[in-house]
């Protein structure tokens, strides 16, 4: 748990280049499949590529707000701590939930320990996969986002920040993931 604040490493070129607010859009479309991409996970040493899951299981992609490994955005750390709390739930569901931070893979490692993940954790410190799902920055990294893809790949929910509506919680992602199983595959 957190018990004090510590601005060591704030200041680096991911916080520059996320400085400028870029708000959330919309660039993806429901029922169509998402960009492919390859990130380390950190906390089972392998890179993990999204193509890999196609045809295999449904993944939740949940983008997180993470400043540096000792500065958590307030509004994603307690829902980092829900996801991880209940990952056996999704898990049991056959889904995989992939959290995606744009620390560096050293900061990351140092997140995984402290919080005890049970989820992958993938490092993406160039945000390139932030940006190509749309999901805006601001104030130094990339805002959180959440996307649920069918076992097919096609997107059925997409959540991006706001101020009212930061992140889409564990029971809305138990919920979509369960009228996405309940209506029939097309022919």
């Amino acid at each position: 748990m957190l018990t004090s604040t510590d601005f060591r490493g704030l200041l680096n070129k991911r916080f520059f280049q996320n400085f400028l607010p870029v708000p959330a859009f919309h660039k993806l479309y429901l029922e169509v499949g998402t960009p492919n991409f390859e990130l380390p996970d950190v906390k089972n040493g392998v890179a993990v590529k999204l193509s890999d899951y196609k045809g295999k299981q449904p993944v939740i992609l949940a983008f997180t707000r993470i400043f540096t490994e000792k500065q958590y955005c307030p509004f994603c750390y307690p829902h980092i701590i829900a996801l991880n709390d209940n990952y056996e739930k999704f898990v049991e569901k056959g889904v995989e939930l992939l959290l995606i931070t744009s620390t560096d893979e050293e900061q990351s490692k140092i997140i995984v320990n402290d919080l005890g993940l049970k989820m992958p954790l993938l490092s993406n410190p160039s945000c390139s996969v932030f940006h190509r799902y749309g999901t805006g920055q601001s104030l130094g990294a990339p805002l959180p986002a959440q996307f649920v893809l069918d076992k097919e790949g096609k997107l059925k929910f997409a959540h991006l920040f706001s101020f009212l509506d930061h992140n889409a919680g564990v029971e809305r992602l138990l919920e979509v993931l369960e009228v996405s199983a309940s209506v029939p595959a097309e022919a």
